[in-house]
């Protein structure tokens, strides 16, 4: 059970209270009994009147209050409730179901002098403060004004509602000043929750929460609480009357939290100190918590295992560890859990720790169990069949572990309530007969990596309400039999990734309702591409046989578009001009495909774009201005083309986020304009095999980036997930680029973040080599090679210590070879071949082991001539060195 649930009933209590108390007459929305329409009180009634002219109505919920006839009694109007006996307004529950009010809020309301309960939850105010002369209702007993946009500082005013229950800020940006004093004049509060609000300064809070003797719900979640709780002061006067206390997401890390939480635990039913850094062990005193049914401990620091006291905790209903350093065998969890625990145990959530071992027999007596989640762990071994007696289980998550071995229809025999099944990146085989029809009915099946073919899995044919499959890389060679296509109407996403199935796609626009996400990379689909649903999010059809043009993708209008990937495959044609009707596309992958024509104009149109790549298409002419628009995009690859044209200022102008660029083999011209040194967080710059002219721009080393170590793939994978996250299926994705490294061209993914490379090779650029180069401290590869370059290396050279790859041959380099390229002790590759250079090699270790060939015909003739001779007479290559060295 979440926390809002709590809240829900807490509220629901209180509310059915002020109704059984009050006799109350309520709005149209809820109506008990007869209504005396002549009832309600005129000052009243015009109070709200004044009331509802200040605000902005755009959910509809004011348009019963009005002065007609048949609206002249305020007790009838929506979300007005009034009293049987008096006639006295006591409550506004003004939360939309749709839409919104906003505007100000009028004082009018202080003519509600017996108003006892305030909802405005739910409402945009647009970071107005919250009134403070709400302070003086003071007969209010719930006042609700959670997620309403207020700002600004939570009015001290608030303490003079001595008679309330119920307090409800969260969800705001509020803040509080030095002392939260003011909350300990409301001694009869009940439910108190200030999420989301600062209270950084509140040094009083422990205190403060001490003085409500009645406090039953506590809720302070990511409240940046400061974390200085003095155990003098946390032991004295506390309250256990608490029921519900969160304290997730403040960073709280001081073990002296724990004494205080274990004195006022004895009522305790909800604990949540999830979201924090809690480190080391957990506390045996946990296991003292009797009363307690859900306990929440995700995304902690927390090392070891389940103490042995929990199997004391006969009303734990909910454990929730996930994402912490839990380590151990996991059949020590089983036998701390055992006991009267066991036998009320519903939810255990163990993903994403370091637990070892295999899942042992005895969990089949976790009879309760609805929710077993143990992914992303190191559990090792075979299923046992008996996990098919957890006839509760509702969900099964043991993806991203070791196991391993076959898995039977006897595993899921009494599994009919089973609707999330993840037994992912595993190593498991399925067998299952063909005409097995499983006792459930799935809605999130993920069997990644777990071998099902050769033959589509035909069980699949009973599941037909599921809204996510996933039976990647398992292994199919099989066509997708039609059935599938028609079994689903609520699927979102999709995933036959890694397989080898064949075949043509049918139309899938009329086939689902809504189908975000459909990953069909690497197998052997052929034909053209089909119509999508116009609400598409997730489009990944690369590595497969596709043909034919894309103009089809223009039927995907719904501008929910993030994601698009169809490299590598034998799509051709012009690429249609419809980008418009993608606004929030991240993802466009159009590489390695037969695409020509120019790009259209409407790309500029993907303002949140970060991944761009055409790589090896033959697309010609200029690059349309209209990209300066796309001014988020990090990775740009459109190498291997034949775009012509210079490279115009915009591109270092606008682009700034540029962390990737590669132009290389294009057909651009004219100089290298100095607007590229605007590009601060380039990492990877690739202009080669062009025709550019001109010199390098003596800016360069305001390549900011250049100066410290790569971090590409993080940078990028920030940026953007792939995947659907309402299914929690997400992961980064990088694209990958061909660079040439050490004289060959390479393809990197994974590894591209680690390199920090400047590619300006094969082009017509004169003048020297800048000084300022020496700057990009981080500098892994630089290639200047082949270009017409004079004048000196700089001397400071060997101030790039990162550096692996240095090729600057066939120039008209002149002058001595730096001497601090001895200091270059990364490097592993250097051609200095085909220049004018003269002078001695410099003495080291690291350039002695290079071949010969890197200082072919670059030294002077004497140097030469010596080289030859030596070479003649069979020297090894270090004798050659060291000869040419004393000459």
């Amino acid at each position: 059970m979440r926390m809002s649930l709590v809240w829900s009933l807490l509220l629901s209590t209180l509310f059915i209270g002020f109704l059984l108390e009050e006799h109350l007459t309520l709005g149209s929305s809820l109506l008990l009994g007869e209504v005396d329409v002549t009832r309600c009180r005129e000052n009243e009634r015009q109070a709200l009147l004044i009331f509802k002219r200040s605000l902005v109505d755009d959910s509809g919920i004011l348009s019963s209050w009005g002065n007609g006839d048949d609206r002249k009694d305020c007790c009838i109007w929506r979300g007005v409730v009034c009293s049987n006996r008096t006639g006295h307004v006591l409550m506004l529950n003004l939360q939309p179901t749709y839409g919104y009010l906003g505007g100000t809020i009028s004082p009018s309301l202080l003519d509600l002098s017996h108003l006892n309960y305030l909802d405005l939850s739910f409402n945009t105010f647009n970071g107005s403060n919250i009134p403070e002369f709400i302070g003086s209702l003071r007969n209010l007993r719930y006042l609700g004004l959670s997620h309403a946009a207020f700002s600004g500082p939570i009015p001290y005013q608030l303490g003079n509602l001595s008679r309330l229950l119920s307090l409800d800020l969260s969800g705001n940006d509020l803040y509080s000043g030095r002392n939260l004093n003011w909350l300990s004049h409301l001694s009869s509060l009940k439910n108190l929750d200030l999420s989301f609000s600062n209270l950084s300064k509140a040094n009083d809070w422990v205190q403060v929460v001490n003085k409500l003797p009645f406090l039953e719900s506590l809720s302070l979640q990511s409240c940046n609480l400061p974390n200085i709780i003095s155990p003098s002061l946390s032991l004295v006067n506390s309250s256990t009357a608490l029921t519900s206390l969160e304290l997730f997401g403040y960073n709280l890390t001081s073990p002296v939290i724990y004494p205080w939480l274990f004195n006022v635990s004895s009522n305790l039913v909800y604990l949540d100190l999830s979201l924090n850094q809690l480190k080391g062990s957990i506390p045996e005193a946990f296991g003292n918590m009797s009363a307690l049914k859900q306990l929440s401990l995700f995304s902690n620091q927390l090392e070891g295992g389940i103490p042995k006291s929990f199997r004391n905790m006969c009303s734990l209903e909910s454990l929730l560890l996930h994402h912490n350093s839990l380590s151990g065998d996991f059949t020590e969890y089983t036998q701390n859990l055992s006991g009267c625990t066991e036998h009320s145990l519903k939810i255990l959530v163990l993903d994403n720790n370091q637990i070892t071992g295999s899942i042992p027999d005895q969990m089949a007596r976790f009879s309760l169990l609805t929710d077993l989640s143990l992914g992303n762990n190191r559990l090792h071994g075979t299923i046992s069949e008996g996990i098919g007696h957890l006839s509760e289980l509702e969900i099964l998550d043991l993806h991203g572990n070791s196991l391993k071995g076959v898995i039977l229809e006897t595993h899921f025999s009494n599994l009919s309530n089973l609707q999330t099944l993840d037994l992912s990146y595993n190593s498991f085989s399925l067998e299952f007969s063909n005409n097995w029809v499983p006792p459930f009915r799935l809605s999130f099946i993920r069997l990644g990596s777990c071998k099902s073919g050769p033959r589509f899995p035909k069980w699949i044919q009973s599941q037909n309400n599921f809204a996510e499959l996933d039976i990647s890389a398992a292994e199919i060679s099989d066509t997708i039999p039609l059935w599938f296509w028609d079994l689903s109407p609520s699927l979102r996403y999709l995933n036959l990734s890694y397989n080898q199935i064949s075949g043509i796609l049918p139309d899938l626009s009329l086939k689902f309702v809504s189908f975000p996400g459909l990953d069909l990379r690497s197998n052997l689909l052929d034909g053209p591409l089909p119509l999508f649903p116009s609400k598409s999010t997730s489009l990944n059809l690369s590595k497969n046989r596709f043909s034919g043009s894309i103009s089809s993708l223009c039927r995907i209008t719904g501008e929910a578009l993030q994601f698009l990937d169809l490299s590598e495959n034998l799509l051709s044609g012009t690429v249609p001009n419809c980008f418009q009707q993608w606004p929030y596309l991240q993802v466009l992958n159009l590489a390695n495909n037969n695409f020509s024509g120019r790009l259209p104009s409407s790309i500029g149109s993907l303002v949140s774009l970060v991944m761009f790549n055409l790589h090896n298409n033959s697309f010609s002419g200029e690059l349309p201005s209209s990209l300066n628009n796309c001014t988020e995009v990090k990775f740009m690859d459109l190498s291997d083309n034949r775009l012509s044209g210079e490279i115009l200022a915009w591109m270092g102008q606008s682009l700034t986020s540029l962390v990737f660029l590669s132009l290389q083999a294009n057909k651009f011209n004219g100089s290298t304009p100095y607007h590229l040194c605007q590009l601060a967080h380039i990492q990877i710059l690739d202009l080669s095999r062009n025709k550019l002219s001109g010199s390098i721009p003596e800016c360069i080393n305001s390549l900011t980036s250049m100066a410290r170590k790569g971090n590409l793939s993080t940078t990028i994978q920030q940026n953007y997930v792939y995947g659907d996250p309402q299914f929690g299926d997400i992961g980064p994705y990088i694209d990958k680029a061909l660079l040439v490294w050490k004289g060959r061209e390479y393809e990197y993914t994974k590894n591209l973040g680690l390199l920090i490379v400047i590619d300006l090779s094969s082009n017509e650029l004169s003048g020297e080599i800048p000084g300022e180069i020496a700057r990009l401290s981080g500098l892994v590869a630089l290639n200047l090679s082949w270009n017409i370059l004079t004048g000196v290396i700089p001397q400071k050279i060997g101030q790039l210590r990162q550096l692996e790859v240095l090729d600057l041959s066939r120039n008209r380099l002149s002058g001595e070879i730096p001497t601090s390229l001895a200091e270059l002790t990364f490097l592993s590759h250097l051609d200095l071949s085909y220049n004018n250079l003269s002078g001695k090699i410099p003495l080291s270790t690291q350039l002695q082991n290079f071949d010969a060939s890197a200082f072919a015909n670059t030294v002077d003739l004497q140097f030469r001539q010596v080289a030859q001779r030596l070479k003649r007479n069979n020297f090894n290559q270090e004798t050659l060195i060291k000869k040419m060295k004393m000459s």
